[in-house]
């Protein structure tokens, strides 16, 4: 693993995978901006890392580019697997759930909007944006606010 000037390594392995020293950076957070092609003085601002730690990681990616990229491309695996577990129990949660009774502010909205839908016919109704902050909703028809 590469030194630092204080002659301890700046990649190391942990419970998380190869990481920054000192740090809870692991390279594999490093390699999404690597692989979007950020500029390596932007990597070293986002994860705030001096010139000598970023230059340790890119010469350790370097160096080992099978190794690193073989677990960067598990732990892009594990993490979509565990989005798509999370997905579903929270699918699964709000299903077993009742739907909540609309507000009163929301009532008013609803009611505004299927007179328009009513109104237009889903063919002409182009565009429907309904922002709820406070009591404010907006209708867009075609561009225009209704």
């Amino acid at each position: 693993m590469e030194n630092t000037t204080n002659g301890q390594p700046t990649v190391i392995r942990t419970g998380r995978g190869l990481t920054v020293a000192g740090t809870r950076i692991t390279l594999y957070a490093i390699m999404d901006f690597i692989k979007e092609d950020y500029p390596p003085k932007l990597i070293r601002y986002k994860f705030n890392l001096t010139e000598q730690q970023m230059a340790d990681v890119l010469a350790y990616i370097e160096e080992h580019q099978e190794e690193v990229e073989a677990e960067y491309q598990q732990v892009i695996k594990d993490a979509e697997e565990l989005r798509r577990y999370h997905e579903e129990k929270l699918r699964e949660h709000l299903a077993s759930r009742p739907p909540k009774p609309p507000k009163p502010e929301e009532a008013a909205i609803r009611a505004k909007l299927e007179q328009e839908k009513a109104r237009l016919g889903w063919s002409r109704l182009w565009l429907i944006w309904i922002v709820i902050s406070g009591t404010a909703a907006y209708l867009f028809r075609e561009g225009e606010q209704l």
